[in-house]
């Protein structure tokens, strides 16, 4: 059973196991320098569906489709599933699940939802509510788009600090008694706020909640950096993922050998002209689906820390002047033996 180390940080004796896992990405992605990771490019962005939106909840259906079977799982086995999106209301997982027909649960944790997801469906398993949990998260550049900036038409020049947001969805399956992937533990965030209001400077505004997270972890479990193969955020992008080192490192802690960041690593920075890199629920939980847990799985990491970070606010909260708060959420993954 899970343990209580600190306030919103547990581990657990016996690891909740991850039986699959699966990842759908737009051509822009596919096109980036983990192209051949993903199980599924899309180059259509409508995703033979009439508007944006329902291409991501296609997205989600894909994802979720192919991590059912390469667990040789039907829908009907999964006992709950965890899911978000950025689309107002949830709306692009609310549909999708509305096509499964299993018990759902609806998360908001912006670009954190995978790690919050995978929280959540842990400790379901792990205290035997559930048998087999999925947590399935996505974003789309063009709902994005739409919903929190500018109309694609507009043709708005792009802030050096901005991030492109991903089309992608990553989808886990939980399990209570199969996989070689454990979950031993976790921490939930706790909002941080360096009152930035620019939201094409979101990586510098999750940065703070990231720091906080990793320190409670490493602090409540008395471990160190090298104690990891990685420590993965989720989506601090360029500047922030700097920012995170420099306010770690001021607490006397270096990441430097160990940190990956999921939007740093998606893009071509340069040659795809991505500014600070890639943002969104599906660019972590698709990196994530991608390439770390694939590496746990073939035994090239032992140890990871994923830390998936998400700003919280909206296009009203912007528009009244409020400030970006952010937050993360932390996973701890093990290699285990099946």
């Amino acid at each position: 059973m899970a343990e209580r180390i600190a306030r919103g940080v547990f581990r657990t004796d016996t690891p909740v196991r991850i039986s699959s896992y699966a990842a759908v990405v737009g051509e822009k992605e596919g096109e980036g320098p983990l192209g051949e990771c993903f199980d599924e490019v899309v180059t259509d962005s409508h995703f033979g569906k009439e508007t944006w939106e329902q291409a991501e909840t296609q997205f989600q259906l894909e994802a979720v489709g192919l991590a059912l079977r390469k667990a040789g799982l039907q829908r009907e086995d999964i006992d709950v599933i965890c899911a978000g999106d950025l689309i107002n209301q949830c709306i692009g997982s609310a549909y999708s699940v509305r096509e499964l027909a299993v018990p759902f649960l609806g998360l908001y944790g912006a670009c954190s939802t995978m790690a919050e997801g995978l929280l959540i469906t842990s400790v379901l398993t792990d205290s035997g509510i559930a048998d087999h949990a999925a947590a399935v998260t996505s974003s789309h550049f063009s709902t994005a788009e739409r919903q929190f900036r500018f109309p694609l038409s507009y043709g708005g020049q792009r802030t050096p600090t901005s991030q492109w947001t991903c089309t992608a969805s990553g989808a886990v399956i939980v399990s209570s008694d199969s996989g070689n992937i454990g979950v031993v533990g976790g921490c939930i965030g706790k909002i941080a706020d360096l009152e930035i209001t620019d939201i094409n400077n979101m990586g510098s505004a999750m940065a703070p909640a990231a720091a906080d997270t990793i320190m409670r972890y490493l602090s409540a479990t008395g471990t160190v950096p090298e104690d990891y193969d990685y420590i993965v955020t989720g989506d601090l992008g360029v500047v922030g993922s700097e920012l995170l080192r420099d306010f770690l490192l001021k607490q006397g802690v270096d990441i430097t050998a160990q940190h990956r960041d999921c939007g740093a690593m998606i893009f071509d920075v340069e040659k795809q002209d991505m500014h600070c890199g890639g943002s969104g629920c599906g660019c972590g939980a698709s990196v994530l689906c991608g390439n770390f847990l694939p590496m746990l799985e073939r035994g090239e990491a032992e140890n990871i820390l994923f830390a998936a970070t998400g700003a919280l606010m909206s296009p009203m909260s912007l528009q009244q002047g409020e400030s970006i708060p952010s937050i993360s959420h932390l996973v701890h993954l093990r290699k285990e033996q099946a």
